[in-house]
C-alpha cells in the first residue's frame, strides 16, 4: 500500500481526510459496488496507481478530466486520482444524448474523458473541435508508472466543475475549489452526525452535484459507501434490498424518488431496518410526503438541505420536525458554518425581520470560483455591490425567514425550475425544440402535470409534423428528465399587452392548469 507520508504535503482537502484513514485503520470498509469492494487501504492504492496513470498520459494541475462513468467504485477512484494530480474532474452522464455530452466535452476541453471499461464510448472516434483522448478506466489503470506523482497543496485550485443548465439556455460549467468542496462536505458531515460507523446508500447520479451529499461526506468521516446502479434503483425493490444487505444507515435522495419508495407495497420494511439517517434535497418536499416518511421509519432523523450548484453541494440543512412544519412550510433551515445568507427586497435593501418574502444572496466559503470560460456571466451573479464588504451570489429564490429563524422558499425569480432533482432552464428546452427540423418558433412553460412540475413545449411549425415527432427528436439533444411533458402545435404564440409571451393564454389554450409555487422550490442543487 503507498504510504500517505510519500505523496508529499498534506493539504486541506478532501483526499487528505481518504489517505488519514487508509494510514490509521487500512482494512476499514471504504467503497463497494456489484463488481469490488474496497477497503479504505485498497481505495487509496488504486487512487495512486490512477493518479499515476493519468500523470503518465500527460495529466496535471489545472487539467479537465471528464469522467463519463456511471454510479460505481470506478467514478470514485478516478475522481479522487483526478484530485491527486491536482487536476479537476468534470462529472458527465452516461444517460445524456451523445449530442449533449459532446457539447459539454467541447466547452470544458478536457484533456481525457475517462469512460467504463464495458462502454463504447471508450474507443469511439471524438466528434468534438476539441479531441480529447476518450480512454478507458482500465487503459489509464495500465498506464502506471511505479510511484505515484507528488500530490500539490492549493486549498483555492479547482477540484471540480459541474455543469448545469441555467438561464442562458445552455449547460455552464460551475467551478468549485478544494476549500468550498472540503467546507461543505465537513459541514454537512458534522450536522448529521456522521462517523466511521456510517453505513450509505448511495442513489443520485454522480454527475448531479445533490449525489456528492452522501457519498462524500461518508469519505470524509472514514464510513462506508455502497453502490448500486442507477438504473436497478428505479426499482424500489432493489433500494430496499440493499438497505437490508448492506446495513444501511445514512442514505440521501430527492422528494421525488421519495414519492416513488411511498408507492411501493415494502416501504414498511424501513421501520426495522438499520436506517438512521435520510436526507431529502433537490427539489420542494411535501409536508404530507415527510409525515408518511416519518410513519415508515421513525427511528430514523429526516434533513431538508438547499444549495444551489454555485454554492457548492448545499449551504443549509435542518432536521425536519412536527415543529418544523407546524405552519405548512418545509424549511430549509439556517447557512452552514461560514456561509451567510442575505435577504434583498425589490430595492436592493437588507431584509432584517421575518416573514418578509426577498431575493437570497448567499457569501462565504462555499462560493463557486466562477463559470468556466463565462467572466461575463459569472460578473452576472457573483456581486460585489449588494452586502458592503463581501461577494455574493445571486440565487433567484424567493424566501422569507420564519419565527424559528429558519429560512422558507417561496418561489423562483427566474424561468428556472427543478423536478428529478435536476435543474432545468425553460429556455434550454425550448432552444432544443426550436433547432428541429420543420420547427419556425417554441417556448417552454410548466403547468400541473398531476401535482407534479410538468413541462409543456409550444411549437409552432412551418412543415408536416407531429407532437410525437417532435418530442423523439428532442432526445437527440435532452435528457429525459429535462423532455416536454406535452407538446402542442399552435399557430402563433400569443403575446401581452406588454409584448411579453402570454403563457396564461397558452395554457388555457391547451386546457391546462398553472403550476403552484411550492412545486417550484429549489433545494439542494
Amino acid at each position: 500500500m503507498v504510504n500517505p507520508s510519500d505523496t508529499g504535503p498534506m493539504s486541506s482537502d478532501l483526499l487528505s481526510f481518504v489517505l488519514g484513514h487508509a494510514e490509521s485503520d487500512p482494512d476499514r470498509p471504504a467503497v463497494k459496488d456489484n463488481s469490488r469492494d474496497l477497503s479504505y487501504g485498497q481505495l487509496v492504492d488504486e487512487v495512486a496507481q490512477l493518479s499515476s496513470g493519468l500523470a503518465a498520459l500527460g495529466v496535471g494541475e489545472g487539467d479537465r478530466v471528464a469522467l463519463h462513468l456511471p454510479n460505481s467504485v470506478d467514478f470514485v477512484v478516478t475522481a479522487l486520482a483526478t484530485l491527486w494530480v491536482g487536476a479537476l474532474f468534470v462529472p458527465l452522464a452516461v444517460s445524456d444524448p451523445e449530442a449533449r455530452v459532446d457539447a459539454i466535452v467541447a466547452d470544458c476541453r478536457p484533456l481525457l474523458v475517462v469512460t467504463g471499461d464495458d462502454q463504447d464510448e471508450g474507443v469511439r472516434p471524438p466528434r468534438t473541435s476539441a479531441r480529447p483522448r476518450w480512454i478507458r478506466f482500465g487503459d489509464v489503470r495500465a498506464s502506471a508508472t511505479l510511484s505515484a506523482p507528488v500530490r500539490p497543496v492549493a486549498p483555492e485550485r479547482v477540484a471540480y466543475a459541474i455543469y448545469t443548465s441555467g438561464t442562458t439556455g445552455s449547460p455552464k460549467g460551475v467551478l468549485i475549489s478544494n476549500r468550498a468542496f472540503l467546507a461543505a462536505v465537513g459541514s454537512a458531515a458534522r450536522i448529521l452526525d456522521l462517523d466511521w460507523r456510517t453505513r450509505t446508500l448511495c442513489v443520485s447520479p454522480f454527475h448531479f452535484d445533490g449525489s456528492f451529499g452522501t457519498l462524500f461526506p461518508t469519505l470524509f468521516v472514514g464510513g462506508a459507501v455502497i453502490i448500486r446502479p442507477r438504473e436497478a434503483l428505479l426499482f424500489p425493490r432493489t433500494f430496499f434490498r440493499a438497505i437490508q444487505a448492506e446495513g444501511i444507515t445514512y442514505t440521501g435522495f430527492t422528494p421525488t424518488y421519495l414519492k416513488l419508495l411511498l408507492a411501493s407495497p415494502q416501504m414498511g420494511e424501513l421501520a426495522g431496518s438499520t436506517v438512521e439517517l435520510i436526507a431529502l434535497g433537490g427539489e420542494a418536499s411535501a409536508p404530507a410526503d415527510i409525515r408518511a416518511l416519518w410513519e415508515a421509519a421513525p427511528q430514523a432523523r429526516v434533513f431538508n438541505r438547499y444549495g444551489p450548484t454555485e454554492t457548492t453541494i448545499a449551504v443549509s440543512h435542518v432536521e425536519l420536525t412536527p415543529e418544523a412544519l407546524a405552519d405548512g412550510t418545509v424549511p430549509i433551515g439556517k447557512p452552514h458554518p461560514g456561509v451567510t445568507f442575505h435577504i434583498v427586497d425589490d430595492r436592493g435593501l437588507p431584509i432584517d425581520g421575518t416573514g418578509e418574502v426577498g431575493e437570497l444572496y448567499i457569501g462565504g466559503t462555499q462560493l463557486m470560483v466562477g463559470y468556466w470560460g463565462a467572466s461575463d456571466l459569472t460578473k452576472d451573479v457573483m456581486r460585489a455591490d449588494v452586502v458592503p464588504g463581501q461577494t455574493v451570489y445571486r440565487t433567484g429564490d424567493l424566501v422569507f425567514r420564519n419565527e424559528r429563524g429558519d429560512y422558507v422558499y417561496v418561489d423562483r425569480a427566474d424561468r428556472v425550475i427543478k423536478r428529478f432533482g435536476v435543474r432545468i432552464s425553460l429556455l434550454e428546452v425550448a432552444d432544443a425544440m426550436q433547432s428541429l427540423p420543420d420547427v419556425s418558433n417554441a417556448t417552454c412553460v410548466v403547468f400541473d402535470n398531476d401535482g407534479e412540475v410538468g413541462i409543456a413545449a409550444f411549437v409552432v411549425a412551418d412543415g408536416p409534423v407531429s407532437a410525437q415527432e417532435l418530442r423523439q427528436g428532442a432526445r437527440e439533444w435532452l435528457p429525459d428528465t429535462m423532455l416536454p411533458d406535452r407538446v402542442e402545435l399552435v399557430d402563433r404564440l400569443p403575446l401581452t399587452s406588454s409584448n411579453k409571451l402570454d403563457e396564461r393564454q397558452l395554457l388555457s389554450d391547451a386546457g391546462l392548469d398553472r403550476v403552484g409555487a411550492p412545486a417550484l422550490q429549489t433545494t439542494a442543487s
